[in-house]
């Protein structure tokens, strides 16, 4: 074999599984010994399931040996720390739920299992998904494999590096403003957010429940396709799950955008953008037209400038009502040295969430209180039909709009954690789409300063299979797909 077996792509391995050129024991000592050789300097886990990660290895075996296979069987993922699993702690990267063990599992991580995926561990976050570069989990920072003194992005972080660090084959992470996209950006790989309604969201701890959605991240578009068909499909315990058919999406890759309709909206090429990511997205868009698209330039999305204001309304909003389950009475952190109950529940509440999560509780509450809500949170919603209706009216004339991902590849760790709008401004390109409901992907599209930059690929809703055609189509011209950096 031509490369170590912790460098294989989801499919690939899953074949020489199939054909018994390798067994999933052998594929999971060999990605768990990769975790041992780089996690003490990239960081990607908070939990590493090394025992759990062989036994489920050996049962993939058996499957296997009796032909009883499924579509990642032996298959070592990574799963984000916000998403349940049974007997394995879950923090969501946070204090307050520092010794969290739940009695279930997430709808996702049950059906990664019921296809045989291998889970080695839970994946590094900002606590509770609050945060665009992973510097807010309480644990500690996950560093970019590409350079180890910059950021992977985040929330999901740890589920991008530890792909491009070899200590998995795949991962799921959850996109609560761009949570996927934009570390698959800065880590050089694929990360793709479903429409809001096609993953289930049982067992996700929940920041934003309007915006939230969890997705699949992988080294290729093909391998990214075979994760979301796995998770994807109705769940009747997710109120906001829609019971619609789950396409087959690998059959619909193809590398042909002959007669495609592609728009550029103007308004992504913000200010501030750096000059080497607008220079590779622009070479990826023209790229697009030399493969057949029909290239839009003049789509105009004119809400867009409004999309971060909005998102910081809504989300927190939110997030200050769901964790205001969160008191130290049922579960999680409790601090019990108070004189009263509510003092109790205010040093666990103090001591357990860290600064951004407090921070953001501050503005939902304050935006939902008396005197403020018409102003602020009924208005954000308003403002977020306007955006929806300007991205449906852009897909009269379009069937996909592409876009940069994140204005600018990693920066350093460190350089924002004390300018919490510059950080803000990282998912500016990615939150209009979760305030929109719609399906977007990010793929490698080439580098600046030798880090990675990557393109958006945005459809209508549920319309994931033109989604990653197109994104494969690209991703077959570039020729950027699958690198890794030297670790």
């Amino acid at each position: 074999m031509s490369r170590p077996l912790h460098e294989l792509g989801v499919v690939e391995a899953r074949e020489l599984l199939q054909r018994r050129e390798v067994n999933a024991r052998e594929l999971a000592a060999a990605v768990l010994r990769r975790v041992e050789e780089v996690e003490p300097r990239v960081r990607a886990y908070i939990t590493v399931t090394a025992d759990l990660a062989l036994q489920q290895a050996a049962e993939a075996d058996a499957r296997l040996a009796r032909a009883e296979g499924g579509l990642l069987t032996g298959v070592p993922v990574c799963v984000k720390d916000v998403l349940c699993t049974a007997g394995v702690r879950t923090t969501a990267g946070s204090r307050i739920l520092e010794g969290f063990v739940p009695p279930y599992d997430a709808h996702v991580y049950r059906r990664l299992r019921a296809e045989g995926a291998v889970m080695v561990g839970k994946g590094n976050m900002d606590e509770f998904a609050m945060g665009s570069s992973t510097e807010n989990s309480a644990y500690f920072p996950t560093r970019n494999p590409w350079d180890l003194d910059r950021v992977p992005g985040g929330s999901s972080g740890g589920s991008a590096a530890s792909i491009v660090a070899g200590e998995a084959l795949a991962s799921v992470g959850s996109d609560t403003g761009g949570s996927i996209r934009q570390p698959a950006s800065l880590c050089g790989l694929v990360g793709l957010k479903p429409t809001y309604g096609r993953v289930s969201r049982f067992g996700l701890i929940a920041f934003a429940s309007s915006l939230d959605q969890v997705g699949p991240f992988a080294m290729t578009v093909r391998d990214a396709a075979r994760m979301l068909r796995v998770i994807a499909g109705y769940d009747p315990r997710d109120s906001t799950s829609i019971d619609r058919p789950v396409p087959d999406y690998e059959a619909a890759l193809g590398d042909d955008l002959r007669g495609l309709r592609m728009g550029v909206p103007r308004e992504y090429f913000v200010e501030g953008m750096e000059p080497g990511v607008r220079e590779a997205v622009l070479r990826a868009v023209g790229m697009s037209g030399e493969l057949g698209a029909v290239v839009d330039r003049e789509v105009s999305l004119p809400s867009t400038d409004h999309a971060l204001a909005v998102y910081y309304i809504l989300a927190p909003s939110e997030a200050s009502s769901n964790l205001a389950r969160y008191d130290g009475v049922k579960y999680g952190y409790s601090f019990q040295a108070g004189g009263s109950m509510w003092e109790e529940m205010e040093q666990t509440r103090g001591r357990g969430f860290g600064d951004e999560v407090k921070r953001r509780i501050m503005l939902g509450t304050y935006a939902l209180s008396a005197g403020y809500y018409d102003a602020y949170y009924l208005k954000a919603q308003k403002v977020r039909t306007r955006i929806r209706h300007e991205f449906e009216a852009a897909f009269e004339r379009c069937d996909v709009l592409v876009a940069p991902t994140s204005p600018t590849v990693a920066f350093p760790i460190g350089s924002r954690v004390d300018d919490p709008l510059a950080m803000y401004l990282s998912d500016v390109c990615t939150i209009p789409v979760n305030i929109a409901g719609l399906p977007g992907v990010s793929i490698p599209c080439g580098f600046s300063d030798g880090l990675p930059v990557g393109l958006q690929v945005i459809g209508r809703p549920f319309d994931e299979a033109t989604v990653l055609r197109v994104a494969y189509a690209l991703e077959q011209a570039l020729g950027v797909a699958g690198r890794r950096p030297a670790l």
